[in-house]
Order: C-alpha cells, then sequence, then structure tokens
C-alpha cells in the first residue's frame, strides 16, 4: 500500500477522532447540567410539592442527548460494551483484535449506523415540519430537536467506526509490512 494512502488515512482517523473528542468534552457539560436539573427537581417535589413537566422532560432530552453524542467519544475510548469475555482472552491477539474491529465496523457498525441515519430521516423531517413538541400539557415545545440529534448522533459514531476500523487496518498493513 502506498505510503501517501497511510498518510491520508492517518488524516482521517486524526480527523474523525478529534470529532469524537470534542463532542465527548462538550456533551460532558450537559451531564452537569442534567444533575443540577435533576436535584432542583426532586429538590423542589420533596420540599413543596411542586414539579416541572418541561423539567422533567429536559432530564429526558439531556440523557438522550448524551448517550446520542456520548457514543462516539465512549467508542474513541474504548469503553463501549462488548463481550470481553472472548475479546480479553489470551486467545485474542493484537493481530485478531483488529480484525475484530475492522470487520465488526465496516460490515456491522457502519452499516447499522447508515439504517438508523437513513431510517430516521423520515421521522425528524416530519417531527421539524410540524414543529412537534411535547403532548403534555406545560412539557416543552421543541421535542423536534431532539429528534432531530438521533442522525447526528449516530452519524457520530459512525465516523469515531470508520476511523477504528481505518486504525485497525493501518495496524494489520504495517505489521504485515514488517514481515516482509
Amino acid at each position: 500500500m502506498p505510503s501517501q494512502l497511510f498518510i491520508l488515512f492517518r488524516k482521517i482517523i486524526v480527523l474523525f477522532e478529534t470529532i469524537s473528542e470534542w463532542s465527548g468534552r462538550l456533551i460532558a457539560w450537559l451531564i452537569l447540567l442534567m444533575v443540577l436539573i435533576i436535584v432542583y427537581q426532586v429538590s423542589m417535589v420533596a420540599l413543596f410539592s411542586r414539579g416541572s413537566v418541561a423539567l422533567q422532560e429536559l432530564q429526558w432530552h439531556l440523557f438522550a442527548l448524551v448517550f446520542l453524542f456520548g457514543a462516539a467519544y465512549t467508542l474513541k475510548h474504548d469503553e463501549h460494551v462488548r463481550i470481553d469475555i472472548v475479546y480479553q482472552s489470551r486467545w485474542m491477539d493484537d493481530k485478531r483484535r483488529a480484525w475484530v474491529n475492522l470487520i465488526g465496523g465496516f460490515l456491522f457498525l457502519t452499516p447499522f449506523c447508515l439504517v438508523v441515519i437513513f431510517a430516521s430521516w423520515p421521522f425528524v423531517y416530519n417531527a421539524f415540519i410540524y414543529g412537534e413538541g411535547s403532548p403534555d400539557p406545560g412539557g416543552l415545545s421543541y421535542r423536534f430537536v431532539l429528534k432531530g440529534a438521533i442522525p447526528i448522533g449516530f452519524a457520530l459514531l459512525m465516523l469515531q467506526g470508520i476511523a477504528n476500523s481505518l486504525s485497525s487496518l493501518l495496524f494489520l498493513l504495517e505489521s504485515q509490512e514488517g514481515k516482509s
């Protein structure tokens, strides 16, 4: 494989991982905001028997955003859920892990993300067109914004999956070159 392609892959990896890193760092602030809202809401209910539907929905929306936008960051830092019994076994050396990551990323993660992005598009589009809000009295008016986060979150996850797959491919190619 030409070294120019190696350089291109490395640039793509750095770009996608930078996007994942920054989205994860930004989303971390939503966790703090969510905790503050929960503490306030619980305090208001416990002390004054007064709650807010809008604040309760805001908690749910922030929670959804943390998961949607935090998935790419979690994948970048290898903290996602998988079957570690097999992946961390003695049988799985670095090359086999690279193959699992490469195949899993290109054959499963990327197509799954594309399916979710394209399948959610009509759902998101309709929510925007109709200005969808909460069906509950006192709820949030802009639910369509949260639905718009679905394809964005899965696009971020797909980019990080591609970066991981390219890293695995480079590792495998470079280890093969070392044998030559």
